[in-house]
């Protein structure tokens, strides 16, 4: 079968090859899995570049998110019941950049027919998050005020139209001026520019006060980190929540204790892979239809540039690591199903 493979951690477009590899055999407790397509997602270029939050066990394929089939099953009850549906496959050990992928049983979930095998494929990483953090874990009510930095990342832009949808606020923070008028054109109604490298921290508190006035800031999710996170802290009423979800600046916080002592605000980590982990089936397939009606109405639909066969991994990993351009780069095993 193929598979795309790095030997090596580095610059993806410089590691990555397709390779003729040997079929894997589920073990008891998993399953065989035909992928049918996969994304291009930030953290499967930072797994590539070994800055992700684990290590790659090299050589390696990449892939923590897709959709394929269910064709066999090495034993065990869910692997009995996915068999020959089409599923959710969520690999937190990499490995879905190929023709198939083994993984445990109980991270498949499967999808509806309704959904494109595109919309399939993005269903988890950025769907999934948007509501879990802001509705499973954060809970935040109608009304309240949401701040997100990295606001114009498609995840960030799925926050904002969920955000209108469950009627809750934002504040959106970019780096660049030149993205406030596409997120305005989204619907963002508070877009603020802000550079932890550059702004001063007083200048994003001052912008978020004059946007929440006496209502304060409670809520607030990140991906970035490092300063940014730090300086995001700072803008948190009394009792306030930061939930870190990535590590973009790849730099470690700087928080003073008293900055937590006197606000009483607390910073928390959120991990997809783990969160659903500790979930049933039953939250996992309730999970499932509510997503797939917000994708469906357009929620938390995901705009898709371009689909490549795994044969052309360097010209999608190119398009997918272009900067300036929106929409999903989606790897398809589809045309190369004479590989086998």
């Amino acid at each position: 079968m193929l598979a795309i493979q790095f030997h090596t951690t580095g610059t993806p477009s410089s590691v990555l090859s397709c390779a003729d590899v040997p079929q894997p055999v589920p073990c008891n407790g998993e399953v065989l899995v035909r992928m049918l397509a996969c994304p291009i997602n930030p953290s499967d270029l930072m797994f590539i570049r070994g800055v992700y939050g684990m290590q790659p066990q090299l050589p390696q394929t990449p892939g923590f998110e897709g959709v394929g089939v269910v064709e066999a099953s090495g034993g065990g009850w869910k692997g009995r019941l996915f068999t020959g549906k089409r599923v959710a496959v969520l690999n937190p050990s990499g490995g879905n950049w190929a023709e198939y992928s083994v993984v445990p049983a109980a991270n498949v979930i499967p999808l509806s027919g309704k959904l494109s095998d595109q919309q399939a494929a993005t269903f988890f990483v950025n769907p999934a998050t948007a509501w879990i953090m802001t509705q499973e874990v954060l809970q935040i009510p109608r009304r309240a005020w949401l701040l997100q930095t990295a606001a114009n990342s498609a995840l960030g832009r799925m926050v904002i139209r969920l955000g209108h949808r469950r009627g809750f606020r934002t504040i959106n923070v970019v780096r660049r001026a030149d993205s406030v008028d596409e997120l305005r054109a989204d619907g963002a109604a508070h877009v603020i520019v802000f550079d932890s490298q550059r702004d001063d921290p007083q200048e994003l508190q001052r912008a978020v006060q004059t946007i929440v006035g006496t209502t304060g800031l409670r809520y607030a999710i990140d991906p970035v980190g490092g300063n940014t996170a730090s300086s995001v802290l700072q803008t948190l009423t009394s009792g306030g929540r930061l939930l870190l979800y990535g590590t973009l600046s790849d730099q470690s916080l700087t928080i003073p204790p008293r900055e937590l002592m006197s606000r009483q605000a607390s910073v928390e980590g959120f991990w997809l892979g783990n969160f659903m982990e500790r979930k049933s089936l039953l939250f996992k397939l309730r999970l499932v239809t509510r997503i797939t009606r917000l994708i469906q109405n357009g929620t938390l639909a995901t705009h898709i540039r371009a689909t490549y066969p795994l044969t052309q991994i360097e010209q999608g990993i190119q398009d997918a690591m272009e900067s300036g351009r929106n929409g999903k780069v989606i790897l398809s095993t589809e045309d190369i199903s004479e590989h086998g």
